[in-house]
């Protein structure tokens, strides 16, 4: 194995494009819509590099246009998680002997093929099969996909150069290995860049991956996977299957080379895997490390010294982009007093403006919800919202799943502070919004702390200095990621790296040195050159 000196320099964050009318970008965009939606997609797993087929058909729908197939992909069962794992132990030795040069040249290289020949065909597969607009699939699927593999593998080079010190006579090294065993990367619908992250920052640091990404990524997630293979990784490296998640379950979290868990989805989901890997911890051969993002419950606050279209601007941007559907998403926001219905109207006047329908047409800034499920339980929360005397819908309400899994965005503002949409996770385009005595702002900090068990990410907006630094305090451990005058989603790798605590996960923020941390295990190597020939030390000595 390389002991990995070799510095790859910090790279600059991928560059995003605009998109605007008659751009070169948009033009080849919209080609490449028509030439996916031309062809139904045939979908294999692909398992020690071998395309899987087993003839278990599921249909692949747009979100936004039920009607349309994008594809079939095969579905998998308990043989092919088990041949899953076994290709990913086959692979192992000589993925991890393999020099971290040109193990981060595989990464580089789909960086490469992602942001230029591939870059059209990831946003297209995630806004046909995911329902995003071209903006928010280019921030995501090539943006962000490109930074993380670029920026890990800088900060994997840069903990590969820690070394100890050394006292004369002595050599001493530290070798960073990955894990004894696979690892498990289990990803969500929203974030096709999360789907490819979590997989290849466990690869990238020697370990081999069994990947099972939501049902509901699939189009995109085995576009990324064709796209490693072109780019050099080897087989059995990465492992991509379709099963449902009690069939994964079962196989991995029994086996005795389980080393570890890669996850972002839901608190519940995540909580029971925890539990299960806990009750048979001693199947196995280390202590398997679980990492994971979960759920959100954002918050927006504003103190009275804030201006009113900045909280709209970022109320609307912050809850609705992606139709709410980021972990990050704006969810519940306090409103002071004295701004209230100016910060009222003009959010109302800027999600009216909002046109909603088809990822193909470019002027949609908001598109369909992932599937009927999410549809449903949105829809629910919005009627009893309607029904209720405690609540008030100021814009939105309206649901549609006739042609696609249509919700408006809808903004409801309640009397009471734990009214339910603003304690429980909703995951879609619903903001609630509660009005505060603006010279209650400290209690309203102790408020927004204790109001939910999720801590992910957080705002505050105000142009008093003062009440930005309590906030900041006060409000440490609510938010892993916290922004001052701004919505509080879009982070960036390489500069708000992403994460957070409570019911919101392991806040092992991925993007960064810290995440890689997780899938290496570091040995101490100590080499004596001179060794002692006798046990007596000099205080032994005689006077």
């Amino acid at each position: 194995m390389s002991l990995g000196y070799f510095s790859y320099p910090l790279p600059v964050n991928e560059p995003v494009l605009n998109y605007a009318p008659g751009s070169p970008e948009k033009i080849r965009q919209k080609k490449v819509l028509a030439e996916l939606k031309k062809k139904e997609a045939d979908i294999p797993m692909y398992i020690g590099g071998r395309a899987v087929r087993t003839g278990n058909k599921v249909a692949i729908h747009a979100p936004h246009e039920r009607a349309h197939v994008l594809g079939h992909f095969h579905a998998g069962d308990k043989k092919h998680v088990q041949q899953a794992i076994d290709a990913a132990l086959k692979a192992k030795e000589s993925w991890a002997a393999m020099s971290w040069e040109n193990r981060a040249a595989i990464f580089l290289k789909a960086a490469d093929l992602i942001a230029t020949k591939y870059r059209p065909y990831l946003n297209g597969t995630t806004m046909l099969g995911q329902s995003k607009n071209v903006y928010q699939a280019e921030i995501d699927s090539a943006c962000e996909i490109v930074d993380f593999l670029r920026f890990n593998v800088h900060y994997l080079s840069e903990i590969y150069k820690q070394q100890p010190i050394s006292a004369p006579g002595v050599h001493n090294r530290m070798e960073w290995r990955p894990l004894e065993g696979f690892v498990l990367a289990v990803t969500p619908f929203n974030f096709t860049a999360i789907g490819g992250n979590l997989p290849t920052s466990a690869a990238m640091c020697g370990n081999t991956v069994v990947w099972k990404p939501a049902n509901t990524q699939v189009y995109s997630a085995q576009q990324f996977m064709r796209i490693m293979m072109e780019a050099g990784l080897p087989d059995g490296v990465i492992n991509l299957i379709y099963v449902d998640g009690p069939t994964l379950g079962e196989v991995c979290f029994n086996h005795p080379d389980f080393a570890g868990v890669h996850f972002t989805g839901s608190t519940g989901v995540f909580n029971q895997m925890w539990a299960t890997i806990g009750a048979n911890v001693s199947k196995y051969k280390s202590y398997p490390r679980i990492v994971g993002e979960t759920g959100g419950k954002d918050f927006v606050l504003a103190h009275k010294s804030a201006d009113p279209d900045v909280v709209a601007t970022a109320l609307a941007r912050g809850a609705f982009e992606y139709q709410g559907q980021k972990c990050s998403a704006a969810s519940r926001a306090y409103i002071p007093s004295n701004i209230a219905d100016a910060v009222k109207r003009k959010l109302v006047t800027q999600v009216e403006s909002m046109k909603m329908g088809s990822v193909e047409d470019f002027s949609n800034f908001v598109n369909a919800v992932i599937d009927e499920k999410s549809y449903d339980k949105l829809k629910k929360y919005i009627d009893n919202a309607k029904k209720d005397r405690k609540a008030k819908i100021l814009v939105g309400g309206n649901c549609d799943k006739r042609k696609g899994f249509f919700i408006e965005p809808t903004v409801i503002e309640v009397r009471d502070p734990r009214y339910v949409t603003m304690c429980e996770e909703l995951f879609g385009p619903v903001l609630t919004i509660y009005t505060y005595d603006a010279e209650q702002f400290e209690k309203t900090l102790t408020l927004v702390d204790t109001t939910s068990d999720y801590a992910l990410t957080g705002s505050i907006i105000a142009q008093d200095r003062a009440a930005v630094e309590l906030a900041v305090n006060r409000l440490r451990h609510a938010a892993g990621n916290f922004y001052i005058n701004d919505k509080p989603t879009g982070a960036v790798v390489g500069q708000q790296p992403f994460g957070g605590a409570r019911a919101s996960g392991t806040n092992d923020k991925a993007g960064s040195m810290l995440n890689l941390y997780r899938w290496l295990s570091a040995r101490t190597i100590k080499e004596t050159f001179n060794p002692p020939v006798d046990y007596r030390y000099p205080f032994l000595g005689e006077e």
